[in-house]
């Protein structure tokens, strides 16, 4: 299971991201970017972030390790902003917390380069749970001590929001041409043929397993937490059955204005200089 700390301190809000997420300190001694049960996607964000985070994990790719937060709603009462105030409030209880990896920058195409068997990897991994925030106005990506790491997967497995749907969104096409490492000439085949087999019952089941119950109660046309967690495992399976033939790149995009500051822009014998 995943391991279980509690808040002690909140340190400050992360206002890039629409459920505001903030960072916190925790008393293991470690500093955490803090997902909220009581931000306005709910519950679902924070069991997209744990079934889609370990299965990164467990593939290989670098994800930030999860943990479960612990918030005595009592920590907002001193906290000037009304808005965070509020949110630390309606989330009492159990929330999410990924490993705050300080220093990281914010991953920019036009300042980094990727190899592309990285690339085909990371782009099979979003088509496999159909991530539709991995473009390059929002990568959703951090570079820290020289690797590329993946976070924020709430906007993962959206079928999750309409469960009579899930069938039909296994097998829906992914289309990649917007995604953020779609110019770096993603290797797909090497992709496959890498992950899909490690893509099992086995795997999935592990993944789903780690969701807290109290984030799968009460889902409507379920009578049981495990019969949510077996819904997302035969959903993710039916994806990836076939998915590398349904995943359609398209032309490359036109680069888009870097947001990285001047001294990252320039590339040095194919490599972004540091």
């Amino acid at each position: 299971m995943l391991a279980e700390v509690t808040a002690t301190r909140y340190v400050t809000p992360l206002r890039e991201g629409g459920s505001l997420p903030g960072i916190v300190e925790a008393d293991d001694l470690g500093t955490y970017v803090m997902k909220f049960t009581g931000a306005g996607q709910g519950r679902k964000t924070l069991v997209a972030e744990v079934i889609c985070g370990l299965l990164g994990q467990r593939l290989g790719l670098r994800v930030p390790e999860l943990v479960q937060i612990q918030l005595d709603p009592v920590i907002g009462l001193g906290e000037p902003d009304q808005e965070v105030q509020e949110l630390l409030k309606a989330s009492g209880g159990l929330n999410l917390g990924m490993d705050y990896l300080p220093g990281s920058l914010g991953f920019d195409p036009l300042a980094f380069s990727v190899d592309p068997v990285e690339a085909g990897r990371v782009v099979w991994f979003d088509a496999l749970i159909n991530n539709v925030d991995r473009s390059w106005r929002n990568p959703n990506l951090l570079v820290w001590h020289g690797g590329m790491w993946l976070i924020d997967h709430g906007a993962t497995m959206i079928w999750h929001h309409n469960w009579p749907s899930a069938r039909t969104a296994a097998v829906k096409p992914y289309d990649a041409s917007d995604h953020v490492l779609a110019s770096f000439g993603p290797d797909l085949d090497a992709a496959d043929a890498e992950l899909a087999p490690l893509v099992t019952e086995e795997l999935l089941t592990g993944a789903a397993a780690e969701v807290p119950d109290v984030w799968l109660a009460d889902e409507p046309g379920f009578d049981s937490p495990d019969a949510v967690r077996r819904a997302y495992v035969e959903a993710l399976a039916e994806r990836a059955a076939g998915l590398r033939d349904r995943i359609a790149l398209g032309p490359r995009p036109a680069e888009q204005p870097s947001q990285a500051p001047e001294w990252l822009r320039v590339r040095v014998d194919g490599k972004a200089a540091r």
